[in-house]
């Protein structure tokens, strides 16, 4: 059985860490996909550059490159996602709440709706969304991301439950703070060894598909690390 791997927002901050935690595994064949390509072509990388991935149009375009195999098991990551906060629920307009749910939840449903359609097709697969502690556990200022978050966190329960018709597990992690450059920049004075490392993700999202057939349904929250010295 051949294992391909499809990775949305290859190219964020995120994205990049993970995506090279996975070029190391011994995937068959790797879809990338991103609003701007940074990796070249190669035997076994394809890369698609994609337009706003709320528009089902786009999401079903980018599916489009990928036929199903009855040979092949599909496993799918996902960074796509956006954050706005600062505001009390008050203070909060529509705009930003739409877009929250846009980003966060919409593009999440439609990636989930497209890759089942793929995997129904195939010999199996399990897909992993990347939520936020936010969405489990609220936070003053931060209704519009957390709501987004929290129904991705139903979305990813429910695809888990309908996916045992299909053989497809579904299962997302609830990071705290990532240790990302933005992230750095905006809290200095931190400890950013505490912080969880993109890479870290990968190899342990990694886990989660080599386990595929029986980890299903779990929100993993990842607050915090510590480091070996």
């Amino acid at each position: 059985m051949k294992k391909e791997i499809l990775i949305f927002g290859s190219n964020g901050a995120l994205g990049k860490g993970v995506t090279d935690s996975f070029l190391k595994k011994d995937y068959n064949k790797y879809y990338l996909f991103d609003f701007h390509p940074r990796i070249k072509n190669g035997n076994n990388i394809v890369q698609f550059e994609v337009n706003d991935l709320s528009v089902e149009e786009n999401v079903k375009k980018a599916f489009e490159n990928i036929q199903p195999s009855k040979e092949t098991a599909y496993f799918l990551f996902s960074t796509v996602g956006g954050f706005a906060g600062g505001k009390s629920v008050w203070e909060t307009d529509d705009q930003e709440w739409d877009k929250m749910m846009a980003m966060n939840l919409k593009t999440s449903f439609l990636i989930s709706k497209y890759f089942s359609i793929l995997v129904k097709n195939s010999h199996s697969g399990s897909i992993c969304f990347t939520a936020a502690f936010t969405g489990l556990n609220a936070e003053p200022k931060k209704a519009a991301y957390g709501a987004s978050k929290g129904a991705l966190l139903h979305l990813v329960e429910t695809l888990a439950e309908e996916g045992k018709e299909i053989r497809l597990s579904a299962n997302a992690v609830a990071p705290y703070i990532i240790d990302t450059p933005a992230n750095r920049d905006w809290m200095q004075n931190s400890d950013f060894e505490s912080w969880i490392k993109p890479e870290e993700i990968g190899e342990f999202i990694h886990s989660i598909f080599t386990n595929y057939h029986f980890i299903t349904g779990n929100i993993f929250k990842l607050t915090h690390r510590f480091s070996f010295k």
